[in-house]
């Protein structure tokens, strides 16, 4: 039987060893690329074919992530299966990625399954997803505390964005605006907006990548 061969796209040093010891010490798997950086994934594949499945982390040093380069790689070779992997709890990236077309989704710290399982199951047709984001908390309140609503006005204050440009960006008032900032405020005991935005970046509740 030919084994899956599999592309490692992560800037993370300890987490690609990982990946490559499992890989290497499968027994339906092969290791064919290992990239440090999102950014150039899908032109190294225009002219490579030999790649079945790739493990794909989102967020890069370098600015680059892994759901923009899934989503380029999917229109260019939509037979590609791919597992996006992350330690954030940002809970719009397993939307975002269903909506994409990845077929799996793996939590690094938090998921139930060992990232073999979810490769194995993605290579036999399955797609795999977590039930629910990781709870993770910023300071006094935990992540399933916060509204959607919040959180989307969290991840654009983790971009530096104010208020008046969060309401442009949300189609919201910026009393409202204001008015999730104070409630958030409220729940997690910061002492303001600055220190919410560092903690919910932190912690990888709220992350802004578009």
């Amino acid at each position: 039987m030919e084994k899956t061969k599999v592309m490692i796209v992560d800037d993370s040093r300890v987490a690609r060893e990982l990946f490559e010891m499992y890989i290497k010490s499968s027994d339906n798997c092969s290791l064919v690329r290992v990239e440090e950086s999102a950014m150039f994934a899908d032109t190294f594949l225009k002219s490579n074919t030999a790649i079945d499945l790739i493990i794909m982390d989102i967020l890069m040093n370098d600015g680059s992530n892994g759901l923009d380069a899934a989503a380029r790689i999917k229109k260019i070779r939509p037979d590609i299966k791919i597992v996006a992997v992350t330690s954030m709890a940002e809970s719009s990236w397993v939307k975002r990625a269903r909506e994409i077309g990845i077929e799996s989704f793996w939590f690094k710290e938090a998921s139930k399954e060992t990232i073999m399982d979810v490769i194995n199951r993605t290579i036999a047709g399955e797609s795999v997803y977590p039930d629910s984001t990781p709870r993770v908390k910023i300071k006094l309140a935990g992540s399933e505390e916060l509204t959607e609503g919040e959180l989307k006005v969290l991840r654009l204050m983790t971009a530096g964005m104010p208020n008046a440009e969060i309401a442009r960006k949300l189609n919201i008032s910026e009393s409202t605006v204001k008015s999730h900032i104070h409630n958030m405020l409220e729940k997690t005991g910061c002492e303001n907006r600055t220190v919410l935005a560092i903690e919910a970046r932190i912690s990888g509740i709220a992350i802004n990548i578009d």
